[in-house]
């Protein structure tokens, strides 16, 4: 060989070498015993001589090893959030506000209350939840796995292929980085010499110590002449510098912006603060339905009602909602309107009170308008859902507006904003709009994940707000969207002070920015 081995190079090859066929494959396990190498060792030594080209790697197979977190951990002892519920309410019926006081985060209910329902084991009778049923099976499965791998990991690939899917979908239900159990990934590798080296049992002979780092004692003593240095690559990765830089979230905003600009959308702009006239009552929300639960909203406590009401369009509000505004597809929602809770102030839970404003003071025909406003609501916090979030939200006023031209306007946002091209759509309903429509994307990582609903504005919005053409209405989750372009599982990491996580966001950016085609006309 031209370079002599290191010594761990040297104790490594040995046992491919002295084999009666040197070109069979040995597995990392065994070359530690026949080695005499440490485990340590064994990856270093391993690592070196794949850079120098002496083995060739196999991947045999690779298996998922289940282990609880610090929560599941925490579950085993005080029971699942679904298994508190349900023993709660073995004696008859409680109130909601009785199952929220059970748990230190009120959402943990709400969360575990819905995967009841959606399971047939809770229903709702009278406003009151009550039992209809067992805990569903993939609780089951969850306690029993739990208690399996806090005694010992087990391997995900030798259970059942039916709990294999009872376990993914409650999985993801509860979100990947805060679920009760983490999924690690183990590889099995096996090694042999490689037959462009050349190996032979002779170039194992010592060839004399390596020189590594170059240290004063050396250079004092002169020690170095005569040796060899061990080989480096001045190829390898070195550590990136430390520069400044934007934020990679603050500058993917300012990009969309741009983006959304040169669409030919106009930018809207609010408070954070609104009163749910135009968060809710001027978008045909109904003041004593169900469809206000959609938002788990944040009230403001001083002041509690907002002053200016005398500039809205209440009274043409109140008349559509009480059913008095004709004609109109619908007979409103024929209850009485209070004016007073109109006037309560929230915390915005959605962009879409930026656009009611604007129908109100006589936007352009044909005209197209945006927000990246900043929404606020009530959810249990993990890798895909916040309190406080940005939405991308806009309207299109045209007279030929239709549902087509909506669908072709979402699959042109998805592709030059997130950068994605695999979509689909979902029947939705908004109280709001109709018809209504999700639009879902493939992360890599998460799988399908919803990036935002749309729809037509029904006449009940825009008439009581002086607008006869159509309207098209979109909203988008931009911080979900920031995941794909910025290569993130967790939307947490999007505030993050991790100096690591960031570079990785930049370097995300540059990669995804730098394949992002120009931006195309609005479809027609």
């Amino acid at each position: 060989m031209s370079q002599p081995l290191h010594p761990v190079e040297r104790a490594l090859l040995r046992p491919f070498l002295t084999r009666e066929d040197p070109g069979s494959f040995l597995s990392s396990d065994d070359l530690g015993p026949m080695s005499g190498l440490s485990p340590a060792q064994v990856q270093m030594g391993l690592e070196m001589v794949k850079s120098r080209g002496l083995i060739e790697e196999r991947l045999d197979r690779e298996e998922t090893l289940l282990r609880p977190t610090d929560q599941g951990i925490a579950a085993l002892d005080e029971g699942l959030p679904e298994e508190i519920i349900m023993e709660a309410l073995a004696a008859g019926p409680r109130p909601m506000s009785d199952l929220r006081g059970l748990f230190p985060d009120p959402s943990v209910a709400s969360k575990a209350m819905g995967a009841l329902k959606d399971a047939g084991s809770l229903k709702v009778e009278g406003g009151q939840p009550v039992r209809a049923g067992d805990l569903p099976p993939g609780v089951l499965l969850l306690k029993k796995l739990l208690k399996m791998s806090a005694e010992a990991p087990v391997v995900l690939e030798s259970l059942p292929k039916e709990e294999q899917e009872l376990l993914s979908q409650y999985q993801r239900r509860r979100g990947k980085e805060k679920g009760l159990i983490r999924l690690d990934v183990r590889s099995f590798r096996s090694y042999r010499l490689s037959p462009e080296a050349g190996l032979t049992p002779s170039d194992l002979e010592s060839g004399g110590e390596l020189l590594g780092n170059v240290t004063p004692e050396m250079l004092q003593s002169r020690s170095w002449e005569g040796g060899t240095f061990r080989p480096f690559s001045v190829g390898a990765d070195a550590p990136p510098p430390l520069q400044g830089h934007l934020h990679p979230y603050r500058e993917f905003l300012e990009e969309v912006r741009g983006h959304l600009v040169r669409l030919g959308f106009a930018e809207m702009t609010g408070s954070l603060v609104e009163p749910e006239f135009w968060n809710m009552d001027a978008l045909f929300i109904p003041q004593t339905h169900p469809a206000r639960n959609i938002h788990d909203i944040y009230l403001i406590s001083e002041p509690r009602l907002a002053t200016d009401s005398h500039e809205w369009p209440m009274e043409a509000v109140a008349r559509t909602h009480e059913g008095r505004e004709a004609p109109l597809p619908t007979r409103g929602w024929r209850q009485g309107f209070d004016p007073e809770q109109a006037k309560r102030l929230l915390m915005r839970s959605q962009g879409t009170a930026l656009s009611s404003r604007t129908l109100s003071k006589k936007p352009s025909v044909p005209g197209k308008y945006f927000a990246i406003a900043r929404c606020f609501r009530h959810d249990q916090v993990d890798a895909t859902h916040a309190v406080d979030f940005f939405q991308a939200e806009g309207i299109v006023l045209e007279e030929d507006a239709s549902f087509v031209t909506l669908l072709g306007l979402l699959a042109l946002l998805a592709r030059e904003i997130a950068g994605v091209d695999q979509v689909h759509y979902k029947p939705a309903y908004f109280p709001f709009t109709e018809p209504s429509v999700e639009l879902h994307a493939h992360h890599p990582e998460l799988g399908w994940m919803e990036l935002g609903g749309a729809g037509l504005f029904r006449p009940e919005v825009t008439r009581p707000l002086g607008v006869e053409v159509p309207v098209i209405a979109w909203g988008m989750g931009i911080d979900r969207m920031a995941m794909f372009r910025l290569g993130l599982s967790d939307i947490r990491d999007l505030f993050t002070g991790d100096l690591s996580v960031l570079s990785g966001m930049i370097r995300a950016e540059e990669r995804s920015w730098a394949h992002t085609s120009p931006p195309a006309d609005l479809p027609r």
